[in-house]
């Protein structure tokens, strides 16, 4: 998993050129904002194909919303780092609502390991 460093210059680099944009047209501009990191969005693969029907049924409790006619995804909710997996058949997965990187390594860790105690993941 990436510390995230790399990144946050890249967003520093486009406020600059967006500040830029901005005070080009007139504008008054705030040379050196705060950064906050508000939500963080990364893709993962377990590695399997998994059954979304199966998951609903063993995870469900108000934390999933699985509607394959509307959304391909289950849609799984974690309090714990508080963040929502987008879980696919294809094994792969999009967390999002993560504040810093280590939100995102325990939400695929939690997620994989409640997949292989109710044995829907090997």
């Amino acid at each position: 998993m990436c510390t995230g460093a790399k990144s946050l210059d890249h967003v520093k680099t486009a406020i600059d050129i967006v500040a830029k944009q901005i005070g080009a047209a007139g504008i008054p501009v705030n040379k050196n904002p705060e950064i906050v990191v508000q939500n963080i969005v990364a893709t993962s693969d377990l590695a399997a194909q998994i059954d979304l029907n199966a998951i609903a049924i063993s995870l469900g409790g108000g934390k999933v919303e699985y509607e394959p006619e509307q959304f391909p995804g289950l849609v799984y909710r974690i309090d714990e780092p508080k963040v929502v997996v987008l879980l696919f058949g294809s094994g792969k997965l999009v967390c999002t609502g993560a504040r810093k990187p280590s939100d995102v390594e325990r939400a695929v860790e939690k997620i994989t390991a409640e997949l292989k105690a109710a044995g829907l993941l090997h």
